[in-house]
């Protein structure tokens, strides 16, 4: 069973010579990572490439020592960016420009939250007995994830602040199913749901799902979109607005002016991606007091939307359903033999067979061709421009098996679900856009049937670069939740331009993606801060440069691979509490072992920045004979102490330094501290001249 749980790219998958930014210097290119022995202590780090001062000179390598971890992260952000040089001015203007950008989004993000918050909504009640009856009836198991965010939407609908939660699942892991029962709990208070979604088809494909679970309840779902007559619509417009139906699922066409409701209570958006820019301010406007869903699975904001914490709640499927296979994925010259032998192949277990051909002119063209290649295949077509009732037919009578190829146009790319058609072919993959393969890919192996997926292109005509780095993405990135890869892997081919609007593009090219979401996420937090507690806005974590003759790193032998040891430099370089370090020494020890000495070092030290952090100090290096704390700017109280304690100390007050002697193990001609011991004392100084600070801090 596929349960291994994958929650998000690794930022740090890093190859030599992909780019990364830093925190304080900007864009560079990672170059590999290294070990280095200075003063008899062990430490690795990221060796980091920068633009040239001059021409014609080699660039400038900066060395990031392991425990600064959280100021690195890839770039991704278009095209390949420009170096910055070290020390330029290049990088500070490039990212106050941003910063600049990013609260003026932070504001009307936060100007929406704030009615939101201001707005009363409606608390629904806590589950009835309809309620669990309808959810036992559920015909599959659920996965653990399932659960979890039907439990997150059901506390949100029962609380009064309005609902704005986004549902982000790969394709096919059981979306549909949180919307039926999020609907259901919606009705069962008296009142009515509007579930939009972006094809004509999606709308009769949620119809019979909805209607179907629906069954056994007093529930009226109506459709609404151009398969039904005008008489039909009629109807149903007339029903929304006397109360008389109970959910309705309908295209744009939800959106005209004639659409009322008498008591609107949830919104449920199906593929939010498909929607545009226009359509989402109408939402906004039901949005300040009505419960709304969205699901996606295109994840391509996903990180933003964390960032931008409490805008929008949010929730991640990311364990498959059981007994689901990965699609196996061919990419590949176009080839009549080998298409003939997909098909033959397929209807020989009795499946059928999803055709993609993106032209309408040529379609009944490419049909024929399959006729004469397969000629025992059922084949019918299916397009945007055939009238309501024939491609209705067509597409219920593929469901129903009256045809073994369904010959169509991208129509069928969200949320089709025929668990019988396991073979994909797309005519022309080399046309089509990361997310939209990714989405029709999605269409086949959705039962428990192994699905496979053919990717084609003209074998006369050379491809693009883009269009070779799309199908090259596909072909990698098959494996169970590939969707959150091939998301990062589209916003780095096209760009991240347009995330919030136009307001702010062109800023995460310069910074890159994550330092951008992370300005976001800061900015409102601020905004936020300000709003509810109108406080001053919490000041940032101190950075805390630790250099000290300690042996503290992760031993090649012990955590082997790049990719594992970065990942674990990362975990403990990102601790905040004596919790998060008690959390990484379990990890490691449950993946790798006891702790070898390097490693309980490196977890010293990370427990020694918390405690010079809540003592304000920024900096602890060996420096000749003595150790160097900074910045310290000491009371009367703390000087006496310090004179007393360690009389030979010498403040500098005008670079605001303190250099204290280096301690020796003996009175006289003893060997000076190093390793853990130096580490133990330099909290216990810290302790005895600081702590009473910290404490008054706290």
């Amino acid at each position: 069973m596929p349960s291994r749980r994958r929650n998000a790219v690794d930022p740090l998958a890093l190859q030599p010579g992909d780019y990364v930014v830093h925190e304080a210097h900007g864009v560079g290119r990672y170059v590999e990572m290294v070990q280095r022995t200075v003063q008899g202590a062990t430490r690795e780090y990221l060796v980091l490439e920068y633009a040239p001062a001059k021409k014609g000179q080699p660039g400038d390598r900066l060395f990031v020592p392991t425990d600064q971890l959280e100021q690195v992260t890839k770039y991704v952000g278009g095209e390949s960016p420009s170096l910055h040089r070290l020390g330029g001015a290049d990088w500070t203007k490039t990212k106050s420009r941003a910063k600049k950008a990013v609260k003026e989004i932070a504001g009307d993000l936060i100007r929406l939250y704030s009615a939101r918050m201001a707005a009363p909504g409606h608390a629904f009640g806590p589950d009835t007995p309809w309620q669990r009856e309808l959810e036992d009836a559920f015909p599959y198991a659920e996965t653990p994830d399932q659960l979890t965010t039907i439990a997150e939407v059901k506390e949100d609908m029962e609380k009064s602040v309005p609902m704005d939660r986004l549902i982000c699942g790969d394709v096919g892991y059981g979306k549909t199913e949180i919307a039926v029962r999020a609907a259901f709990k919606a009705v069962q208070d008296g009142k009515q749901v509007a579930v939009l979604v972006p094809t004509t088809l999606l709308v009769q494909q949620h119809f019979s799902t909805f209607s179907e679970r629906y069954s056994n309840f007093p529930v009226v779902v109506r459709a609404l979109s151009r398969f039904q007559t005008d008489t039909e619509a009629k109807a149903v417009l007339e029903g929304l607005r006397d109360g008389s139906v109970d959910i309705v699922i309908g295209t744009h066409r939800l959106f005209s002016s004639e659409t009322r409701f008498k008591d609107l209570g949830l919104v449920i958006v199906d593929e939010e991606q498909r929607f545009g820019v226009e359509h989402k301010e109408q939402l906004k406007k039901l949005r300040a007091n009505v419960d709304v869903l969205t699901m996606s699975a295109t994840p391509i904001p996903r990180t933003l939307e964390m960032a931008v914490t409490g805008i929008r709640e949010m929730s991640t499927i990311t364990t498959p359903p059981e007994e689901r296979h990965p699609v196996l994925t061919f990419v590949g010259a176009y080839d009549e033999k080998q298409i003939s032998a997909a098909i033959r192949r397929e209807l020989l277990r009795e499946g059928q067979v999803f055709y993609i051909h993106n032209r309408v002119e040529s379609i009944d063209k490419a049909a024929a061709k399959l006729k004469e290649l397969v000629p025992e295949a059922r084949i019918a077509t299916a397009h945007g421009q055939m009238g309501e009732t024939v491609l209705e037919k067509v597409v219920v009578d593929f469901w129903e098996k009256e045809f073994d190829v369904l010959v169509s146009t991208t129509i069928v790319e969200s949320g089709i679900d025929i668990s019988n058609a396991n073979t994909l072919i797309v005519e022309r993959g080399d046309t089509f856009g990361l997310s939209q393969l990714h989405q029709l890919r999605g269409r086949v192996g959705r039962g428990r049937e192994r699905g496979y997926a053919y990717m084609l292109y003209p074998p006369e005509k050379p491809l693009t670069e883009t269009a070779h780095e799309r199908l090259a993405t596909i072909a990698q990135h098959t494996e169970m939740g590939a969707g959150m890869y091939v998301a990062m892997k589209d916003l780095e081919i096209r760009g991240a331009g347009n995330l919030l609007g136009g307001e702010q593009s062109g800023h995460i090219a310069g910074v890159g993606f994550d330092l951008y979401i992370r300005m976001v996420g800061e900015a409102v937090a601020e905004y936020r801060d300000n709003l509810e507690g109108g406080g001053e806005p919490e000041e940032e974590p101190l950075d805390v440069k630790i250099e000290l003759p300690v042996d503290a790193h992760l031993p090649h032998e012990y955590a082997p691979g790049e990719r594992l040891r970065l990942q674990a430099y990362r975990s403990i370089a990102a601790v905040n509490s004596e919790e998060d370090i008690a959390a990484v020494r379990s990890e490691l020890t449950d993946r790798y072992g006891k702790l070898p000495e390097p490693v309980e070092n490196l977890l010293l030290v990370a427990g020694l920045r918390l405690f010079a952090r809540r003592c304000g100090i920024a900096d602890i290096t060996l420096q000749g004979q003595n150790i160097r704390f900074g910045p310290v700017e000491l009371r009367e109280s703390q000087e006496l102490r310090l004179q007393r304690l360690y009389p030979r100390s010498q403040v500098k007050a005008s670079t605001r330094l303190l250099l204290v002697p280096r301690p020796s193990t003996g009175r006289i001609g003893g060997k000076p501290v190093v390793g853990r011991e130096l580490l133990a004392w330099c909290a216990e100084f810290l302790s005895a001249i600081f702590d009473e600070m910290a404490t008054a801090k706290r």
